[in-house]
């Protein structure tokens, strides 16, 4: 499994947000560039950034923060939030991302999805965040009548390189991953799952693991709150 620490965008700063409130942000660097640099020499190989205002907006808002974490590290940098066109995909690619997570426009427009594979293949992710088993888009804030299930098998041939599954009632809660969810939804689909909200400890991590079917994990507050090593939870990982 890979880890992926996790690196949330509010106004140029590294937040977490609590279940995806924007009022309740807690500002752990106001340095992204240093943060990425920081997970690098800890050994992380990977890296999960969210821009939480362009997720909310619909277009890019911290790319200048975005643009200083891939000029501080040389290791790959997934993207998330407020990427809704083929063209945008592309600029982020071109920029030097090795991923671009879509997520609102997966639900209202597959289209830009299915093209964007096209485009760049095994560069695409697909973001899947849902409330009681339902997807929410627009940075959380509208939940829609379809299912985690049904959005991920939409995208079951169309090349996309991962799905990233986030519970919302996990996330930032440090009360544990919906592990149950997260492998259910893996044996139903080919595409590779990565889990997101709620990993707290390495007990988490290794429960995650223990699935057998989750090929990454996402922790960020854990990381920052000093509850999960990254030396240790590479050992974990990859023993």
């Amino acid at each position: 499994m890979i880890l992926y620490p996790a690196i949330d965008l509010k106004d140029g700063e590294c937040v977490r947000l609590l279940r995806g409130d924007m009022d309740v942000a807690t500002v752990f660097n106001d340095d992204p560039a240093a943060q990425a640099k920081a997970f690098a020499d800890e050994g992380a190989e990977w890296l999960h950034v969210v821009d939480l205002n362009g997720a909310f907006e619909g277009k890019p808002v911290n790319a200048d923060a975005v643009d200083g974490i891939l000029k501080a590290s040389s290791m790959p940098v997934q993207l998330g939030g407020g990427i809704r066109s083929v063209a945008q995909a592309v600029d982020w690619v071109e920029r030097g991302l090795s991923r671009v997570i879509l997520g609102t426009v997966a639900i209202k427009d597959p289209s830009v999805v299915i093209e964007a594979c096209k485009e760049l293949p095994g560069k695409v992710a697909v973001g899947i965040d849902a409330r009681d088993g339902f997807v929410a888009v627009e940075g959380w804030a509208e939940v829609t009548e379809i299912t985690a299930l049904d959005l991920a098998k939409k995208f079951e041939d169309a090349g996309v390189a991962a799905i990233i599954y986030t519970d919302i009632e996990r996330d930032g809660a440090m009360q544990g991953p919906n592990t149950e969810a997260t492998s259910k939804l893996a044996n139903h689909v080919s595409i590779p799952i990565i889990a997101s909200g709620g990993v707290s400890n390495l007990d988490d991590l290794s429960a995650l693991k223990a699935a057998g079917n989750i090929s990454g994990v996402i922790s960020g507050r854990a990381l920052y709150d000093g509850r999960i090593d990254i030396a240790s939870a590479l050992k974990l990982l990859k023993d």
